[in-house]
């Protein structure tokens, strides 16, 4: 069929790869430096790597090509996330903070984050970076309630996220897990006033009690507008 569809003009390229990081479908790759159109029914003609493209090596033209096909583009990104080691949103990562970080002002001071993921839901009970840590178990109102979050409770420890109420589930199962499992030192829950809340701390009470360790443990709550009560 005759279609609009990129082109990449070789001799313009420069080999950056923005477009192929702009391409969502993954019709674009690098080819020996250069970028290139990997399969014409990858590409649905959108033209999402234009912009992105420093030099203007990349156009449109009609021509000659494959339909856009959705099922292998969607095909394409099981196969190229299960080689990654599954989906980017829930791959492990441990943060290193760097010492200037530290030392920064208010005004710029750096995330205390200290790995990805942080939903409750989607880390691994077996994580490394469970071992010897201290454990942060937090609503996720309370990061934008309390601007302190990261300095006063998150700096040094691990954290998990999570909402009981939006999430509908029981967290005490997983967090039990976590705690059996891994030589957690202490867990402190941070919750919000409001009632809803109430069920992280009994979530993460019943799995310190499930788990039959001795651990300490401590909640703090966090009003609305953002002062630490207790």
């Amino acid at each position: 069929m005759i279609r609009k569809i990129i082109r990449i003009d070789g001799e313009k390229c420069n080999g950056c790869g923005a477009c192929a990081a702009a391409c969502h479908e993954g019709a674009i790759g690098m080819v020996d430096g250069k970028a290139k159109l990997l399969r014409d029914d990858y590409c649905d003609g959108l033209g999402d790597c234009l912009p992105a493209c420093p030099t203007g090596a990349i156009t449109f033209e009609e021509r000659e090509a494959a339909a856009y096909d959705e099922n292998a583009v969607l095909e394409n990104k099981k196969r190229s996330e299960a080689a990654r080691g599954g989906c980017p949103g829930s791959r492990l990562r441990r943060m290193e903070r760097r010492p200037e970080c530290e030392a920064a002002g208010p005004e710029k001071a750096a995330s205390q984050l200290g790995q990805w993921p942080c939903q409750l839901k989607l880390v691994p009970v077996n994580a490394p970076y469970f071992e010897g840590a201290r454990l942060l178990v937090a609503a996720d109102c309370t990061a934008f309630a309390c601007a302190s979050l990261h300095r006063e409770f998150m700096k040094g420890r691990i954290t998990l996220i999570g909402c009981p109420k939006l999430d509908d589930v029981d967290y005490s199962e997983k967090l039990t897990e976590i705690i059996r499992n891994n030589d957690i030192q202490s867990v402190t829950v941070v919750r919000m006033e409001v009632p809803c809340c109430g069920g992280l701390e009994l979530a993460v009470k019943k799995a310190l009690q499930a788990s039959g360790k001795f651990i300490p443990w401590q909640v703090v709550t966090i009003s609305v507008d953002g002062n630490i009560l207790a």
